[in-house]
């Protein structure tokens, strides 16, 4: 991680703050979830450096980029990651995102194909049926006092609060979490009450190579064995890869599984 490259660069009127591994290299751009930040990715990027580029980029609002009030919707989330790609003048790097970054990937799969040599979702926030306004009211109620509580502990306490509630988890994984709460923006929360366009419209667009790694529901995944079948379904370019014994935070939880499962993907393109 010393040799690691870090800088910024406008894309959407914005700026945006990432970290790069470098070297000539297919490049591989990793969207982290919301309240993450780039370097939440560290393990990952180490485990593929010497195969990729990998560029960890903060999402706006979150890590260093810029933090507006507004401008959360999914478009502006793909707009973003669209416009980032063109202003490091990457010619089709492959994608990967978790949660709300796979979500942003598949949007920009979808809608900027010309950008995207392919896309890794990693259990995107797709749910078989619509969530309510009441619903969504509620959880950024919940989550927005629980990202207050967060920002007002010490980084110490943070990483500490997060080894205990995640002990499977790597010790690489606890002072990046730790550091993203502390940076993001609580507006990036407002995501949650906007409505998504519908995954399905989403998917059927998508015409790169796509691989939809998936947890299990039971502790925690978002995607369940039919949102995922109906995805195979609408895109015939998309494969499924499902890994037992990992809840949302699938390469956190079964680290090697998902390395490997990422490694021949990538080794097809």
């Amino acid at each position: 991680m010393s040799n690691w490259l870090s800088g910024s660069v406008v894309a959407n009127n914005f700026n945006f703050h990432y970290h790069r591994t470098g070297g000539d290299k297919p490049p591989l751009v990793l969207a982290h979830g919301i309240t993450d930040n780039g370097l939440c990715w560290t393990r990952t990027a180490e485990a593929l450096e010497k195969e990729y580029d990998l560029i960890m980029v903060d999402a706006r609002g979150h890590g260093l980029s810029d933090a507006p009030e507004t401008g959360y919707t999914p478009e502006d989330r793909a707009a973003d990651l669209a416009g980032f790609i063109e202003a490091l003048n990457l010619d089709r790097p492959y994608l990967m995102g978790h949660s709300m970054g796979a979500d942003t990937v598949a949007l920009t799969a979808a809608y900027y194909p010309h950008l995207v040599g392919c896309a890794i979702l990693e259990d995107p926030p797709w749910y078989e049926g619509l969530v309510s306004e009441e619903s969504r009211e509620t959880s950024t109620g919940q989550w927005h006092a629980n990202l207050l509580e967060q920002k007002s502990r010490t980084f110490e306490a943070l990483v500490t609060a997060a080894r205990e509630e995640h002990p499977q988890w790597s010790a690489i994984e606890f002072g990046a979490w730790a550091q993203a709460k502390l940076q993001v923006s609580p507006d990036v929360l407002r995501v949650i009450r906007e409505l998504r366009p519908h995954w399905r419209e989403t998917v059927a667009k998508i015409t790169c190579p796509t691989l939809l790694i998936t947890g299990d529901p039971k502790l925690g995944g978002l995607v369940t064995s039919e949102v995922a079948a109906e995805v195979a379904r609408l895109c015939p370019h998309v494969s499924l890869a499902p890994i037992a014994g990992a809840g949302h935070s699938v390469r956190r939880e079964q680290f090697e599984q998902f390395i490997n499962i990422v490694t021949v993907f990538l080794a097809g393109m």
